[in-house]
C-alpha cells in the first residue's frame, strides 16, 4: 500500500523512480561555482538539488565544493562563473543565457546554467521535474521566459480570511498582522519558484490601510519578504487608494493634492526602507463602490501617476486595474454595456501614463466567467504597458468544491489573433517585449487563493490549475494537456494509468462545466447577487451589476452590436469587429454574448438555441456523472488519503452538477414555454417528489416550503421539520423488484447540521448529515437555493413494490434537515 501524503508537497513531493530506472544515473554530489550566501536563488537551487535527487534516485547526494569528480556531480553555476573558470558556451546555450531568468541544462555533462541566480534556480527544478517524471532529456536543453511579469495576486484580508478563499485561512496574516510561523509562506515561494513565477502581491485589492502601519510593515512584511526572496519570488502590496484619509488624518486623497502627494512619498520611501526590492503596488479603485481619482474629478491616469511618481526613485511599479466599472448601470438603457468599461476608462488615456505604470487588465470583459471573448483592451494600449489577469480562484467556475482545469479556456484567450492593424497579433505575443507593442514590462498576474489547508486549494485536483498558470506564464505556447500531464506525473506518479485517466478527467471538466452551467457565451448562470457558487439564471438581470443576459419569454443573449446594440464588438480591431458584428460569423460558442436572439434560433449545428440549453446541459451533467467511477478505478494506484479525499469530492460534484442542470433547464423551460424535444425537462421518471401530495409519500413533523429560488426544488417546493424535533418522510415504494441506487436530494445550508437516517422496512440501511460545510470550502448558503441542494447516495438496494422506506431527519439550529426529492435508479441510470 502506498504511503498516505497530504498535498503540502503538491508538485514538489519528488516520488521515486523505478530502482531499474533510477540505476542509469550515478549522481553522488552537487557542486556550485562562485561564491553565493544563503539567501541567494542559488543557494536555494542547490539545497532543491540534494533533496530532489536523493529522493528521486533513492541516493545520497552531498554538497561538495571539489572538482576533481565532476562525472558524478551536478555542477550549478551562473554564466559568468562558469565562463570565468575557464569553460565555453554554445551558440545554443548563448541564446537561452542572454536572458534575464533564462537557464540552460546539459544531462550528459550534468550541468546547469543560469543567466542569473533565478536562472538557475529555474534550470534546476527544470532538471528535477523532468527527472521525477522519468522524461529526462538525453539531449542539452535550455529555456527563457516570454514575459518579465510572471505574478499572482493574493486576496488575503490582515484578518485571516481569504476573498473567495476556499482552501483554509491565510498563509500571511492573522488577526490584523502578519503570522509568525511563516513555514508554509517558504513552501509556498518554493512552489511560485519552480513554475517560474517571480512575483505576488501578498494583500487583498480590497485593501486595509492598516498594513502601511510602521510595526506591521516592519514586523511583518519585511519577514515575508525576506522569507520569499531566496527563491527569486520578489513582493508587492495592493494599497487602497483613501488611505491618506483613512490612515494618515489627511482632509482628502485627491492625487494632485500637494499633501497627499507628500503622503504617498514618504510612505513609499517607509516601505522600501524594509523591503528595498519591492515590485511596486497594485490599485483597485473607483470600482464597486472603491474611492479613487474620479471620486476627486481626476482621470484614472492622474491617480496612477501619484504612484508611479512615488516609485520611481525605487524602481518600482504601479500595476493599475482596469476592473473600473459602474455598478448601479440601467438595464432598461438598451446601450448600457459593463463590457465596455474598460476600453471607455482607458483607451483614451494611452498616452497620460507615466513609464511606470502598468495597466492590468482582465482576460475578459466581464469577470473571469466560463468563457468570454478577450478584453479588448490588450489591443488598444499601444505604449501604456499591460499585463493580463487570469484567475486561478474559481470564483465563478464551482469554487474548488467543483474539479475544473482551466487551462484550456485560458489557451483560447492567449491563441486568440487580435489583428492589430491587419497583422497577425495573437494576445501571448501582445504580452511580450517581443511583440508588436514591444512593451518591456509585460506579462501575466493571477488571482490565487491558496490557503493553509494542506490541499492548498481547497481540491487536490485544483492546483493543476496553479501549476498550469506558472507554466502558461513562462511559456504560453505550451499545450493544456502537456502541461496538465507533466502536473499528474509530478503529483500522483508516472504510472500510465493514472496520467491518462487524470488527463482525460480535467480535460472533459471545463467543457462539461461550461454545458451545465452556461453556454453560448451566456456567462455562468451562477448567483451573481449571492455566493457566485450555484445555479440562479435570473439573477442576471434586473440588477445594476451589468452581467445581464436580457432574457425574457421571447429570447436571451446581449446585442452587442454597433448597428443595433452596446457597441461593444467595435472595440476590437476592423477584422475582429466584422467577425462579432455579423451574427452568421460569429462562432456559436459566443453567440449570446454579442447577439440577442429568439430561443428558436437555429444555431450552425442546426439545433434552436433553447434546445441547445437542454442537450448542453444534460450532456455536461451527463459527463460529470462519469468522474467518480473513473476516480475509483485508480484505488490502489494512488496513496488512499488523496484518493479518499478526491473522491468524496468528485461524488459531490456529481450530484450537484445535478442541480445546476434542472435548475437552469426548469428556468429556461418556464421563461421559454417551449418543450425539450426529448421529454427530459419537467419529466424525472425515477423521482418521488416530497413535497408534492402523493398516496406514496407521508409527511410526520414535515411540512411543504417554497425553495428560495423555485427553479433550485421540484415544483419550487422542499419539506422541512416543522420545528427543532425530528420529522419523518415515509415512502411506499412502487418499482418492479430488482436493485436500485436510492438518491436522496436534499439541501446543506450554513446554519446548521442537521443529521438523516434512511430505513427500509424499519432495517437502516444509511445516515448521514448535513455537514458540508465542514468538508467544502465554497461559499455557503443559508438558504434552499442552487448553492445548497445537493444529493447523497445509497447505491445496491434490493426493492421491491410496497417495501417502505424511511427517512428520518433531525435538525439542528436553524437548519430543519430539509429535504426535496428521493430518486429510485435502477443500476447504472441517472435520472
Amino acid at each position: 500500500m502506498l504511503p498516505d501524503e497530504d498535498g503540502v508537497a503538491a508538485w514538489l513531493r519528488y516520488g521515486a523512480l523505478p530502482a531499474e530506472q533510477a540505476a542509469a544515473y550515478s549522481i553522488k554530489t552537487v557542486t556550485v561555482l562562485g561564491s553565493h550566501d544563503e539567501t541567494s536563488p542559488v543557494a536555494s537551487a542547490v539545497r532543491e538539488l540534494v533533496d530532489g535527487v536523493s529522493k528521486i534516485l533513492g541516493v545520497t547526494v552531498s554538497l561538495t565544493s571539489d572538482t576533481s569528480s565532476l562525472s558524478t556531480s551536478i555542477v550549478v553555476a551562473i554564466r559568468e562563473d562558469y565562463l570565468a573558470a575557464g569553460n565555453t558556451l554554445s551558440a545554443s546555450a548563448t541564446d537561452f543565457l542572454d536572458h534575464t531568468d533564462g537557464y540552460w541544462v546539459d544531462p550528459q555533462k550534468t550541468l546547469i546554467l543560469g543567466s542569473d541566480a533565478r536562472g538557475v534556480l529555474y534550470g534546476a527544478f527544470a532538471y528535477l521535474s523532468q527527472l521525477a517524471q522519468g522524461t529526462l532529456s538525453s539531449t542539452p536543453f535550455g529555456s527563457r521566459p516570454r514575459a518579465p511579469v510572471r505574478w499572482i495576486n493574493q486576496w488575503d484580508n490582515m484578518d485571516g480570511t481569504i476573498e473567495r478563499g476556499y482552501g483554509g485561512r491565510s498563509l500571511f496574516f492573522e488577526g490584523g498582522r502578519v503570522v509568525e510561523d511563516l513555514s508554509r509562506v517558504k513552501e509556498y515561494a518554493r512552489l511560485m519558484a519552480s513554475i517560474g513565477l517571480n512575483g505576488i502581491v501578498i494583500n487583498n485589492v480590497n485593501a486595509n490601510p492598516s498594513l502601511l502601519s510602521e510595526e506591521c510593515l516592519s514586523q511583518g512584511v519585511k519577514r515575508v519578504a525576506d522569507t520569499m526572496r531566496p527563491y527569486g519570488v520578489r513582493i508587492g502590496l495592493a494599497l487602497n487608494f483613501d488611505t491618506p484619509r483613512t490612515l494618515g488624518g489627511l482632509e482628502t486623497s485627491d492625487p494632485l493634492d500637494a499633501g497627499v502627494v507628500a503622503w504617498w512619498g514618504e510612505t513609499t520611501k517607509r516601505i522600501y526602507n524594509h523591503v528595498p526590492d519591492m515590485l511596486g503596488f497594485t490599485i483597485k479603485a473607483n470600482s464597486e463602490g472603491q474611492p479613487g481619482p474620479l471620486s476627486y474629478g481626476r482621470t484614472l491616469a492622474e491617480g496612477a501617476n501619484m504612484f508611479a511618481k512615488a516609485l520611481a526613485p525605487f524602481g518600482g511599479f504601479v500595476f493599475y486595474r482596469a476592473f473600473v466599472y459602474d455598478h448601479h448601470l440601467r438595464e432598461d438603457n438598451p446601450k448600457n454595456d459593463r463590457a465596455n468599461a474598460a476600453v471607455d476608462f482607458f483607451a483614451h488615456l494611452d498616452d497620460a501614463f507615466d513609464d511606470n505604470v502598468v495597466v492590468q487588465v482582465k482576460f475578459g470583459p466581464i469577470d473571469f466567467q466560463v468563457r468570454e471573448p478577450v478584453s479588448p483592451l490588450l489591443a488598444r494600449l499601444k505604449r501604456t504597458k499591460a499585463v493580463i489577469e487570469f484567475m486561478v480562484a474559481q470564483e465563478y467556475m464551482g469554487q474548488q468544491s467543483h474539479a475544473v482545469y482551466l487551462a484550456p479556456e485560458w489557451k483560447t484567450i492567449l491563441d486568440f489573433d487580435m489583428r492589430v492593424d491587419g497583422r497577425p497579433s495573437l494576445v501571448r505575443d501582445i504580452l511580450s517585449p517581443d511583440g508588436p507593442f514591444g512593451w518591456p514590462v509585460t506579462g501575466y498576474t493571477a488571482v490565487v487563493n491558496v490557503g493553509r489547508d494542506t490541499t492548498w486549494l481547497g481540491h487536490h485536483l485544483a492546483m493543476a490549475n496553479l501549476y498550469a498558470y506558472g507554466r502558461l506564464a513562462w511559456s504560453p505556447e505550451a499545450g493544456a494537456r502537456d502541461l496538465l500531464d507533466e502536473w499528474t506525473r509530478l503529483t500522483w506518479g508516472t504510472d500510465p494509468v493514472v496520467v491518462e485517466t487524470v488527463g482525460n478527467l480535467l480535460m472533459d471538466s471545463w467543457p462539461a462545466y461550461e454545458a451545465h452551467s452556461g453556454n453560448l457565451g451566456i456567462q455562468t448562470l451562477c448567483d451573481i447577487l449571492y455566493t457566485h457558487y450555484g445555479p440562479s439564471p435570473a439573477s442576471q438581470d434586473g440588477n445594476g451589476w451589468g452581467q445581464w443576459t436580457r432574457a425574457d419569454q421571447h429570447g436571451l443573449g446581449m446585442d452587442r452590436t454597433v448597428a443595433t446594440g452596446t457597441g461593444f464588438s467595435g472595440q476590437y480591431h476592423p477584422e475582429v469587429a466584422s467577425l462579432y458584428e455579423n451574427i452568421e460569423t460569429t462562432p456559436d460558442d459566443l453567440l449570446l454574448w454579442f447577439h440577442h436572439v429568439p430561443y428558436t434560433h437555429v444555431l450552425k449545428s442546426g439545433k434552436t438555441v433553447i434546445q441547445h440549453f437542454y442537450d448542453a446541459h444534460y450532456e455536461g451533467a451527463a459527463t460529470v456523472q462519469t468522474y467518480p467511477g473513473r476516480w475509483e478505478a485508480l484505488r490502489g494506484k494512488v496513496d488512499n488519503a488523496r484518493f479518499e479525499h478526491v473522491g468524496f469530492k468528485l461524488r459531490y460534484q456529481a450530484g450537484h452538477a445535478l442541480v445546476w442542470r434542472d435548475s437552469v433547464c426548469r428556468f429556461y423551460h418556464a421563461l421559454s414555454g417551449i418543450d425539450d424535444d426529448k421529454k427530459r425537462v419537467g419529466h424525472y421518471t425515477h423521482r418521488i417528489p416530497l413535497a408534492t401530495a402523493s398516496a406514496n409519500v407521508a409527511l410526520e413533523g414535515y411540512s411543504p416550503v417554497d425553495a428560495r429560488l423555485p427553479e433550485a426544488a421540484s415544483n419550487g417546493k422542499a419539506v422541512q421539520t416543522d420545528k427543532d424535533v425530528p420529522g419523518k418522510v415515509t415512502i411506499t415504494v412502487d418499482v418492479p423488484q430488482g436493485t436500485y441506487d436510492v438518491a436522496v436530494n436534499y439541501f446543506d445550508t450554513s446554519v446548521g447540521r442537521a443529521s438523516y437516517t434512511i430505513s427500509l422496512n424499519d432495517k437502516q440501511i444509511g445516515e448521514w448529515s448535513g455537514n458540508l460545510q465542514d468538508r467544502l470550502g465554497h461559499d455557503f448558503s443559508e438558504y434552499l437555493d442552487g448553492h445548497s441542494a445537493t444529493r447523497v447516495y445509497f447505491r445496491g438496494i434490493s426493492l421491491q413494490k410496497g417495501d417502505v422506506l424511511t427517512i428520518v431527519g433531525q435538525p439542528d439550529k436553524e437548519e430543519r434537515a430539509p429535504l426535496d426529492y428521493v430518486s429510485l435508479l435502477p443500476e447504472g441510470i441517472v435520472d
